[in-house]
């Protein structure tokens, strides 16, 4: 079976051009799946049947894990044979009659105005790396970048005189406009920080971390959760967080949602209008809470 999977992954790759991540998350998926039907006997795809990949997703759920899990779980499994199907490789799709559990939307953490004023004002020293998380946050909280998507940027991206960046993908490119706080961090970086973090090396990254090198999700992940220590700010703090934030603010000071879905880049509007319904939950919250007649 793995030959199977690894023609799966070469299509992901060289035609798709899918993220890193995505392909990650197949493999991991694929494996088990793997594991499992050789542990059956199974050791090509053409063997399996609808039974077999009920019963494995019956044995997830067993396991005790997450609807959320299987469903990408399931996810991974019809790609896999539609791209089969399609190729030749099995005389049918056995995976189309699986269907994924209901997966309960949770609420995104949204911070308030405050807690973003508190956590953008955290990083006030003169250091290279000081000024560097600076720009990065202001960055972030003024575009809604994905974190992957922050550190994947390059020089060419940005445009300090029109105040906007150009954030690519495997599939399209999308402008997302940024005010003039994000544009001054990301200037004194440019002038004062980026060369002595690069240390007499040359790179084609906006960001570079302390030794000059690009960027990680995981090196990210440690300057929001540094600074929101900082801030004294007790939930935690990802950086999807600045993400919807951003959105979250967008819509309650009147964005309309189609252009907050150009900038977020999302494919579907539905993914975009759960920004709408928070604002709505909010202004109702206020309103039982304030209205002299509630």
């Amino acid at each position: 079976m793995q030959r199977e999977i690894d023609a799966f992954f070469d299509y992901l790759h060289n035609v798709k051009k899918t993220s890193g991540n995505t392909e990650m998350s197949y493999m991991r998926d694929l494996r088990k799946l793997d594991v499992y039907m050789s542990e059956k006997g199974k050791s090509k795809a053409s063997e399996m049947t609808e039974a077999d990949l009920k019963e494995y997703i019956e044995d997830l759920t067993g396991q005790g894990f997450k609807p959320a899990t299987i469903s990408r779980s399931i996810a991974s499994i019809k790609a896999w044979f539609h791209f089969m199907y399609r190729e030749g490789l099995v005389s049918r799709d056995v995976s189309l009659d699986l269907r994924a559990p209901k997966v309960d939307k949770k609420i995104p953490e949204i911070m308030s105005l405050e807690e973003i004023n508190r956590l953008l004002d955290q990083p006030c020293g003169d250091s290279a790396k000081e000024i560097r998380d600076k720009a990065m946050l202001e960055l972030m909280y003024a575009t809604g970048l994905r974190v992957t998507e922050l550190i994947s940027l390059k020089l060419s991206d940005i445009n300090l005189n029109l105040c906007y960046i150009v954030c690519k993908d495997a599939h399209k490119e999308r402008m997302i406009p940024f005010g003039n706080t994000a544009r001054e961090a990301v200037e004194r970086y440019l002038m004062e920080s980026r060369d002595v973090l690069l240390q007499g090396n040359t790179s084609d990254n906006l960001f570079v971390n302390c030794t000059g090198d690009e960027m990680s999700r995981q090196g990210f992940w440690k300057i929001i959760k540094f600074y929101a220590g900082k801030a004294g700010i007790s939930a935690d703090i990802t950086p999807h967080t600045l993400r919807h934030s951003f959105a979250a603010h967008l819509v309650e000071n009147g964005a309309d949602l189609k252009s907050v879905q150009e900038m977020l880049g999302h494919s579907d509007i539905s993914t975009t209008q759960m920004y709408a319904h928070l604002n709505n939950n909010r202004l109702r919250n206020v309103y039982a809470k304030s209205h002299p007649r509630r």
